[in-house]
């Protein structure tokens, strides 16, 4: 019986020295920094593979950014936490909008005044209504930090104070959701609707389900409490959710972000011709502008400072919906 796990292991190890023996040298030292930056830490047959992975990625940006120096595309990739990763495993670890889920809402629907003169740009951060970027971690749970974003930049539209809210208190409470498996703002909205919400000081972020006992004690503690009302802005209108932009705030929205490109973004102006209207990645507009004719979205991710623009990416505005921004997206009124 010992013999056949003698063989697997024998094979295994082969596998890993053939792997070895095809990667470039000349990368090993960017392969130890990257490592060190990320605290990337492997077993030994998994080291191979990881590598293998990583290399590919530093294929593919290369070729994308020569591709951006010859003018084919209006943004940059680079290296970040996910290099390791294809694009797959991030897709299933990483996203966590359910869209399915996101029925058509019975709540009342925006509506801008028609006098509303329409600003060319704007940005909620520079105005104290955005909290620093967050880290979902190993959690598809972008649904719950999309909708503690709208609802902080409410608060601190009312009460003058930026206060972060808990993202667990509505992974372990919100059940039309489901957890660390997905969801989506619009039912994390409605938790908070009908029960209010704790601070991120006072109920911390864990990226797993809480026991049920410390769901008790914490929720003794609600910094907001239940809100007025939930609105919706026309589906795929971008003319109406940059009015509600600029005239609320920070709004959550849903994008297609289940494309290489999204994943290795670093600068520039994300428009991406093979995104669909299938939306799976739940994200916070807090703003948009306009560069060398340009328009662009500023959207706030979370998946820390590390990705992206200082954990924001510019998304292409007025191309057509491109990645299908403005399918899904909604504010509370506190």
């Amino acid at each position: 019986m010992k013999f056949p796990l003698f063989v697997g292991c024998v094979v295994v190890c082969i596998l890993a020295a053939a792997s070895v023996s095809t990667f470039d040298p000349t990368l090993d030292e960017d392969w130890i920094s990257w490592k060190s930056q990320h605290e990337k830490q492997y077993t030994e047959e998994e080291e191979a593979y990881r590598r293998m992975v990583w290399e590919d990625t530093m294929r593919y940006i290369e070729q994308h950014n020569l591709e951006h120096s010859m003018g084919k595309h209006t943004f940059t990739v680079g290296l970040n936490q996910f290099a390791d990763l294809t694009t797959e495993e991030f897709n299933q670890r990483f996203k966590g909008f359910i869209e399915q889920e996101a029925e058509k809402s019975t709540y009342k629907v925006f509506a801008a005044p028609e006098n509303l003169e329409q600003l060319p740009a704007v940005d909620w951060r520079n105005k104290g209504y955005v909290t620093d970027v967050k880290n979902q971690g190993n959690c598809n749970s972008c649904w719950a930090f999309s909708a503690t974003g709208t609802l902080e930049g409410q608060l601190f539209k009312k009460k003058g104070k930026l206060i972060s809210l808990s993202e667990q208190n509505l992974i372990d409470c919100d059940k039309k959701s489901k957890a660390c498996l997905g969801g989506h703002f619009k039912s994390a909205l409605e938790y908070v609707h009908n029960n209010g919400i704790s601070s991120e000081a006072y109920y911390p972020y864990t990226a797993q389900v809480t026991l049920k006992l410390l769901i008790n004690a914490r929720l003794s503690n609600v910094i907001l409490s239940p809100i007025a009302r939930i609105l919706v802005i026309p589906s795929n209108s971008e003319d109406e959710l940059a009015k509600a932009v600029a005239l609320v705030g920070p709004i959550s929205v849903a994008v297609d972000a289940n494309h290489k490109s999204f994943k290795n973004y670093k600068k520039g102006i994300y428009y991406e011709p093979n995104c669909t209207n299938n939306v799976n990645h739940a994200m916070l507009v807090v703003g948009y502008g306009i560069r060398g004719g340009e328009k662009y979205w500023i959207v706030k991710n979370s998946y820390g400072p590390k990705w992206g623009i200082d954990g924001y990416i510019l998304m292409a505005k007025d191309r057509n919906n491109n990645c299908a921004i403005a399918k899904y997206a909604m504010y509370a009124e506190i």
